[in-house]
């Protein structure tokens, strides 16, 4: 089983999709049993807050199921262990979560997008309100790293 964590800054927008959108395409592929599938933040800032509601209508626009009660929590140091991938949705993520894990000498870091050949950020629709943008990156990526895999 390979065990992937999606990561962004809070846990209440990007990496919260990408783990709901990431397990919905398994889900389609019958693959259920070979992942496990978590997502997690690199800052304290949000830690117990529920997926942001427009994150959750964008979800449920697309249909994509997600848990009501997932709450963001922070990476830990025992998450690069506990985990095979850790994908970041933006070089800043990579960054701070290098600064709680240490280096990556098993290779585990890795960017959303570099899935897609493009080696961009997930657009932050914190900051940009778009929510169907950060869907349809977190799509496509999606695609592609289950595909790699």
């Amino acid at each position: 089983m390979t065990r992937i964590l999606f990561i962004c800054h809070g846990n209440i927008c990007r990496s919260p999709m990408a783990e709901f959108i990431f397990k919905a395409l398994v889900r389609t592929y019958g693959l259920d049993d070979l992942f496990y599938v978590e997502s997690a933040a690199v800052s304290t800032e949000e830690i117990g807050n529920p997926i942001y509601p427009p994150a959750k209508r964008s979800l449920t626009q697309h249909g994509i199921p997600f848990d009501n009660n997932k709450r963001a929590r922070q990476v830990t140091i025992n998450d690069y262990d506990r985990f095979d991938l850790l994908i970041c949705m933006d070089r800043s993520n990579v960054r701070l979560l290098k600064q709680i894990v240490g280096d990556d000498p098993q290779g585990k870091i890795h960017l959303m997008m570099s899935y897609t050949g493009d080696f961009t950020d997930v657009a932050d629709p914190w900051y940009t309100g778009d929510f169907e943008t950060t869907f349809q990156d977190i799509l496509s990526a999606s695609e592609a790293f289950l595909k790699c895999l």
